[in-house]
């Protein structure tokens, strides 16, 4: 089966990860020290960190998640290793990228303005194709001991292997929304959804592409019509495309007619889309955060009789991580901070629903048998997915490099065919 192979290939797509595009390794650019960080334990990394000031430069967009990382994370750092936190609001990652690239370009090789980024996808392969990044420290930091690093959903970064060069510090997953009291045995694969909507017409719709929340569906069919997500980890290849791209638009051309007003028009994103599932327009809608599933339950968005599940051959995950730039000024500091966000402890903090809901980046099977069961006591609305269930479901994001050629090929040989 699809998920099957998906899971038993996981440690050989890591070995690509030891192929990295090679970036600075700067010894500290913060306090001047007498060696280099390689040669530096992690009780002076701790020692040299103290006093430091680590400013993180972070989408300042939510007011949960800035309460967590400027309330609640500082005040840890604070008082267990001297560090001074500064969450630096700012509205996109690109704003921090492009600081970082100004100083490269003005040659500002040591006591840069940034320590630590909130980043994935573009943005890190971004740097780390710029030598922007810092990396090979994670081996230093204790809790990467939870970090699974044969997981590709960990290991590559929307298909760039992360090489050392970020800290995996929390996911994100699709799942299927649907309501039990409406239909009773739903899809249990891509394969069995396409025929279900064939059988039901009207009754299912997705976000035109390039909507994020679009494109994840196409994500699915790409990886179901391919047999595998492995052609599309690595960078773009005309000759897998033009094999595998017919047969992706002919099944979603195929399937077209029977979608909600006959595919001739589609919902603009997924707020739209949970609206028609919220008023019965149509069965299913999509979360790629599973537990805003229990959240909007909870405000009203959706009826209290709706569930979610994942897809038994799988379903798309990303992680977000944090990155240190090459020329960060507080090296060590930040280094301490990133081993504390993915501690059990902070790592639980973030789980809770009351706080931010976000699912963990540790692997549960590596934690003590005391932080297992935290996390496994968590509260959890009854209609989210469990980690475990997510776990096993997991897929990688392709290499960005493949996004915007399904964009382009999807607007040409779907949306203008329909």
């Amino acid at each position: 089966m699809f998920a099957k192979s998906i899971r038993t290939t996981g440690a050989s797509l890591c070995l690509a990860a030891a192929l990295s595009l090679a970036g600075p390794s700067s010894a500290f650019a913060g306090k001047e020290v007498d060696s280099d960080w390689p040669n530096m334990t992690w009780e002076e990394i701790l020692a040299e960190a103290e006093g430091q000031t680590v400013n993180w430069y972070m989408w300042g967009g939510s007011d949960i998640i800035n309460s967590y990382v400027g309330n609640w994370v500082a005040a840890q750092v604070k008082e267990r290793y001297g560090i001074t936190l500064k969450r630096i609001g700012i509205d996109s990652t690109v704003d921090a990228v492009n600081k970082v690239l100004g100083e490269k370009e003005a040659g500002v090789s040591r006591g840069g303005s940034v320590d630590l980024i909130w980043i994935n996808g573009r943005n890190f392969q971004t740097m780390k194709q710029g030598g922007m990044l810092f990396c090979d420290y994670m081996q230093k930091m204790p809790n990467d001991q939870y970090i699974n690093w044969d997981d590709p959903t960990v290991a590559f970064d929307f298909g760039i292997p992360v090489d050392f060069c970020e800290v995996p510090w929390g996911r994100a997953q699709m799942v299927m929304v649907y309501d039990p009291t409406r239909l009773e045995n739903p899809p249990k694969t891509i394969p069995e959804l396409i025929q279900w909507v064939k059988d039901n017409p009207g009754r299912f719709t997705y976000p035109a592409p390039p909507d994020f929340t679009g494109m994840f569906f196409v994500k699915h069919v790409l990886y179901s019509t391919a047999g595998t997500y492995e052609p599309f980890i690595g960078p773009f290849d005309q000759t897998v495309y033009d094999d595998v791209a017919p047969q992706l638009w002919s099944t979603l051309n195929d399937m077209a007619p029977a979608l909600w007003r006959r595919g001739e028009t589609y919902p603009a994103d997924r707020a739209a889309l949970h609206q028609l599932f919220a008023n019965g327009e149509i069965d299913f809608t999509v979360a790629t955060h599973p537990d805003s599933v229990g959240k909007d339950i909870d405000k009203g968005t959706f009826p209290p009789t709706t569930s979610s599940y994942v897809l038994d051959d799988g379903t798309v995950g990303d992680v977000h991580y944090v990155a240190i730039p090459y020329n960060a000024a507080h090296k060590a500091a930040a280094m301490v901070v990133a081993n504390y966000l993915i501690s059990p402890e902070a790592q639980l903090e973030k789980a809770k629903p009351s706080v931010w809901g976000v699912r963990t980046a540790l692997d549960l099977t590596r934690l003590p048998d005391e932080w297992q069961q935290r996390f496994i006591d968590l509260p959890r609305h009854p209609a989210v997915v469990s980690d475990a269930d997510l776990a096993r479901a997991a897929l990688p994001q392709p290499n960005s490099e493949w996004v915007k050629p399904f964009e382009d090929g999807w607007r040409k040989n779907v949306a203008a065919k329909n």
